[in-house]
């Protein structure tokens, strides 16, 4: 298996994007995903060669909220780390580039996953991104 690259707004094509999603929830992604990406805080691409095999996206409120969506890795590159890889990654980027709060939604089968993350329990899923404020 190739070295896999975590690539900071890569803007993967659909057909990419639609395979990952087939791939990692049987169903099709986003119909228009460079419209959501383009209004995005950050998105990350994670890259088996050209192959994308994680992705996952950070909406905003343009202010210092922002929101974790769309994490997703291909069956074949789970159970390595790459998940919890792009979320931590995310959450460095989104505090980078302003946010102080990073909120997610989620089953309650992936609580385990989110707080290894470094998700604290709440009702609505927050992470305080900057101390002292």
């Amino acid at each position: 298996m190739a070295e896999t690259e975590i690539r900071v707004d890569p803007f993967p094509t659909h057909p990419d994007l639609d395979r990952l999603w087939q791939a990692a929830w049987g169903h099709p992604g986003p119909r228009d995903p460079q419209a959501i990406l383009s209004r995005s805080l950050v998105h990350l691409g994670a890259y088996s060669g050209s192959q994308l095999v994680g992705f996952v996206n950070v909406a905003w409120d343009g202010g210092i909220h922002a929101f974790l969506l769309d994490p997703c890795v291909d069956p074949g590159h789970r159970r390595l780390g790459l998940g919890t890889q792009l979320v931590r990654r995310a959450a460095e980027m989104a505090s980078d580039r302003g946010a102080l709060w990073l909120h997610v939604d989620f089953e309650p089968h992936l609580a385990g996953f989110y707080r290894a993350c470094g998700f604290r329990p709440t009702e609505a899923g927050l992470m305080r991104l900057v101390a002292g404020l």
